[in-house]
């Protein structure tokens, strides 16, 4: 548990887990730094941003990911056991349980820095503060929600929610209680809507690593999309915040893939170049404590349950698409022969006393993807197109202009996937919501594809899988053969991980399993 100075703050199920934090919680709540200043208080919202990411556990529990074998070694437990989809107990960074406590953590610092502003008055001054923390408040609940909730459906109202934290907490064995998924996502719209008139870009030295206007409507994209309405009425705000975000010439504010894609790939050059403050693409940039940096940096380190050549070939990042043969991607895997693994070296290794991993929260080129997705779905099929060709002109040096009836030709004549005799980037979607076979479904196939490929590494695979009710396979792979070891079907309950056992043993009710 890391203990701030400027903030008092308590986990759920702290006093259980952590005993060494004991003393620490008797002491509360009078033995902490007074928020006293205009200056503490904007100080104290960097404790805001969650220094976790779901990016390694994400990926491990996608499709973008297989058992390389046992020449290969994992780094830690915890990568086996999520392959796996098992309910691990570790408790390091890159877990569910470490997650559980980041983003609680990051929550923490905003309701206190919240509670600072009312008891001075919500002064004018104090706007633009109020309006960070009110976004980060709702984006740790976001994600919060994405780890241990179902995907958003039209039963949201009886699913299970996370606790949605409003108030700075004052007793030492409070009690919590879940709510509904419907509920959470309501409260998480609530407070994003009113973050957004408040934010100020000019209130941040460096804007890039917090919450901007454009990142701000960055996730309000994000969200919206996710927050599906089975009369797709959200996707008018999807385009909107999308169209704030990307203006009028969508080209123009992508990544310069080509230029990046002849960086070398050796140190940290591409990665440096990346998550750079000054590209444009790059709309929210994170600093986190994490093994995913270490694992996309190295040959041989926890190499066993990774994203591997058969993968990239059939699948993502070396697949035929509409843009020919892989020759035509910009960017390239890092690989070699005699390892089966193949990542994109957006992440460096970067050391101090923990190792660290920046990941981009919020990208132009993901939201363009949302926005294409949006698109599709209001059956707007020239402009889904549209969106499709600006992101392969920008991502491939195919520049040809495609239309609906081009993208729906393409993926119509593909196989579905299977995992071991057909094995192709178009799975068979089951929504919670309608799409219709043919041109829908085909475009819809389009952009997962090319957003699975875009987003490599970044954690945005899994979320997809679930929203689209995709069914994903464990496999042993073998020089570029494998054996199916499991599969998670449409409604398996591990698609909500569960929250920790600490949690649950102070009273919390856990995520369902089978065998309960």
């Amino acid at each position: 548990m890391r203990h701030n100075n400027i903030f008092y703050t308590i986990l759920l199920g702290s006093v259980i887990s952590l005993s060494a934090c004991n003393d620490f919680l008797d002491k509360l709540p009078d033995n902490r730094t007074e928020l006293d200043t205009e200056q503490k208080i904007a100080k104290l919202l960097v404790s805001a941003y969650p220094s976790t990411t779901v990016n390694e556990l994400f990926e491990l529990y996608s499709d973008n990911t297989d058992d390389n074998g046992p020449k290969y070694a994992y780094y830690q437990l915890s990568e086996e056991e999520c392959y796996n989809w098992k309910d691990t107990q570790e408790e390091y960074q890159d877990t569910p349980n470490y997650l559980w406590q980041g983003y609680y953590e990051a929550i923490a610092a905003a309701n206190m820095a919240l509670k600072a502003i009312e008891e001075r008055g919500n002064p004018e001054s104090l706007a633009p503060q109020r309006g960070e923390a009110l976004v980060c408040r709702a984006y740790c609940h976001f994600m919060l929600a994405n780890v241990f909730c179902n995907a958003y459906n039209s039963h949201a109202s009886q699913e299970l929610g996370i606790p949605y934290m409003e108030e700075v907490e004052t007793t030492v064995l409070p009690q919590y209680k879940r709510g509904t998924l419907q509920e959470v996502y309501e409260k998480i719209e609530r407070d994003l809507l009113a973050s957004i008139p408040l934010i100020s870009d000019d209130s941040y030295s460096v804007p890039k690593y917090h919450f901007t206007k454009k990142a701000a409507y960055a996730f309000a994209t994000r969200f919206y999309l996710y927050y599906m309405q089975t009369d797709f009425s959200n996707c008018d705000k999807v385009i909107d915040y999308a169209t704030r975000v990307l203006g009028n010439t969508a080209g123009n504010q992508l990544r310069d893939w080509a230029a990046w894609g002849k960086l070398t790939g050796n140190d940290n050059v591409q990665p440096d170049a990346y998550i750079a403050s000054t590209n444009k693409a790059n709309l929210l940039i994170s600093s986190t404590t994490s093994n995913w940096g270490v694992l996309l940096s190295n040959y041989t380190v926890g190499k066993r349950y990774m994203h591997n050549k058969l993968i990239a070939s059939y699948e993502t990042v070396q697949s035929s698409g509409l843009w020919g043969n892989a020759n035509n991607l910009y960017v390239k895997p890092f690989t070699t022969s005699g390892y089966e693994s193949s990542f994109v070296r957006k992440s460096g290794l970067y050391e101090g006393d923990y190792l660290y991993y920046m990941p981009i929260l919020f990208s132009t080129d993901e939201i363009l993807l949302y926005r294409a997705e949006a698109y599709a779905l209001k059956k707007n099929y020239n402009q889904a197109a549209a969106d499709i060709t600006t992101w392969q002109k920008a991502y491939t040096n195919n520049k040809r202009t495609l239309t609906p009836d081009i993208i729906n030709d393409y993926y119509k004549d593909m196989p579905y996937y299977s995992p071991l005799q057909s094995i192709t980037p178009k799975k068979r979607l089951n929504p919670d919501f309608a799409i219709e076979e043919g041109m829908q479904e085909n475009i819809l196939q389009c952009i997962l594809h090319v957003r699975r490929i875009t987003t490599m590494h970044e954690g945005l695979r899994w979320p997809d899988i679930k929203r689209y009710g995709i069914v994903i396979y464990r496999r042993l792979v073998s020089d570029g053969y494998g054996t199916v070891t499991d599969e998670m079907p449409v409604n398996d309950l591990r698609r909500a991980i569960q929250i920790p056992k600490s949690v649950i043993l102070a009273g919390m009710q856990p995520n369902p399993r089978i065998n309960e």
